[in-house]
């Protein structure tokens, strides 16, 4: 779909983050080793916080709502998705380090597609709003990178 409004994107997103901590969660439940066990849990949980974030968004009574109905034109949709559901899809790494890598990948992903938006916002709101969920997924990774490291110390 061509045109859409700041709030599929949002809904989209939130999904994405649904669908990584299902898969982290199974992943965690399979794994024989508990270490990564213990880091897939904690991915999927922060998954789920992301995704709670997100759909908050819709109910949190601020002024969001003016820039969540906020249309915009993209040919390609929304860029970068494809890649996302690949990874989303993806088989999890067998590895502490590995896995790390993919979730940092994810996150700068996510961060690219916010920031991609917030370039191409036609009100300061709108930009506002892109920029601080891409800033949003930058602490993440930073945050991901320092718990993981963590569970290799373990």
């Amino acid at each position: 779909m061509r045109y859409n409004q700041v709030k599929d994107l949002v809904e989209w997103a939130a999904s994405y983050h649904g669908d990584m901590a299902r898969q982290y969660r199974a992943a965690a439940d399979s794994s024989d080793h508990q270490r990564l066990a213990m880091a897939l849990t904690y991915l999927a949980d922060s998954e789920l916080r992301m995704k709670t974030g997100l759909e908050a968004l819709f109910n949190d009574g601020s002024d969001h709502r003016e820039v969540l109905e906020i249309w915009f034109d993209d040919p390609s949709d929304f860029p970068q998705p494809p890649e996302l559901e690949a990874l989303a899809e993806q088989t999890v790494a067998d590895s502490i380090d590995e896995l790390t890598h993919i979730a940092i990948k994810s996150h700068q992903k996510l961060q690219h597609l916010y920031e991609h938006r917030a370039s191409r916002a036609k009100i300061e709101p709108e930009a506002a709003f892109f920029n601080a969920l891409a800033e949003g997924h930058n602490a993440e990774a930073r945050k991901l990178v320092t718990s993981m490291q963590e569970f290799e110390d373990i």
